[in-house]
């Protein structure tokens, strides 16, 4: 019985975890806002325990829920949240002076592009 009560405790813990995720495709309903996007504490000076992802929507930073630093590449490469701002199309709300995402899509690097001869 113990067993049975810990896995249906646990299956719920599994598809609370996977609702909070950002869907791949934007809700065509919605505004699709492009953003700054980077580490918090690292590149917007927020108050925080650890690198965490933020957004700068209307010059205000937000931390984000929905999806997170490491979703999109080593936040400490040349290029990563910590060590660049980088752009970034979202669309969600802000709840509680967070911004919860229903939608990301980290923008490609323009600088990173090599141009053909």
């Amino acid at each position: 019985m113990k067993t049975v009560v810990f896995t249906f405790f646990l299956a719920l813990a599994f598809l609370g975890a996977q609702g909070q995720k950002t869907s791949k495709v934007p809700d065509s309903s919605k505004r699709i806002q492009v953003v700054e996007t980077a580490c918090g504490e690292c590149q917007f000076e927020m108050k925080g325990k650890s690198c965490d992802l933020a957004v700068k929507i209307d010059g205000k930073s937000y931390f984000v829920d929905g999806t997170s630093i490491d979703d999109h590449g080593d936040a400490h490469a040349k290029d990563g949240f910590c060590n660049a701002v980088r752009k970034a199309e979202v669309q969600g709300e802000i709840v509680n002076g967070r911004f919860r995402a229903s939608y990301f899509k980290l923008l490609e690097d323009k600088k990173k592009k090599v141009r053909k001869k």
